[in-house]
């Protein structure tokens, strides 16, 4: 089983690889399809918009919400093409990584100019280790 930082950095190093060469502002889907089909080709297993149950008060909801991309069952990659992302978009992906007890989550907003200003690495209950400025929770 990979580290999660090696798979979270495997994530990050081919969603910068593919906002270079594709640019801003296309669909999620067109993002979410390209980078689940390299991190497959890299070995990591992959699923899209995954949809997860949730439990509350003795009530089952089916298909609560969706993944857009968990990677080898550790790492959720929620992708937005966007101007901006918003608070809501980290607490989106820090409730999804909180109802699915994972560790760390990449938020992934491919509508901006560079994708730098537009990666977030969101921690539940992990030690992390990258800079506080990527982190939305902490």
């Amino acid at each position: 089983m990979k580290d999660i930082e090696q798979i979270s950095g495997d994530g990050v190093d081919v969603a910068l690889r593919l906002h270079r060469e594709l640019g801003p502002g296309l669909l999620e889907s067109v993002y979410e399809a390209i980078l689940a089909s390299k991190l497959m080709t890299m070995g990591y297993s992959v699923a899209r918009q995954r949809p997860i149950d949730i439990e509350f008060d003795n009530l089952r909801f089916e298909a609560a919400f969706r993944i857009d991309l968990p990677v080898d069952e550790r790492l959720l990659v929620e992708i937005k093409s966007v101007e901006r992302l918003t608070a809501a978009h980290g607490k989106q992906l820090l409730n999804y990584l909180r109802l699915t007890k994972q560790p760390v989550g990449l938020l992934i907003n491919f509508g901006v100019a560079t994708l730098k200003e537009g990666l977030r690495r969101i921690v539940n209950d992990y030690a992390p280790s990258a800079s506080p400025r990527l982190r939305v929770n902490q």
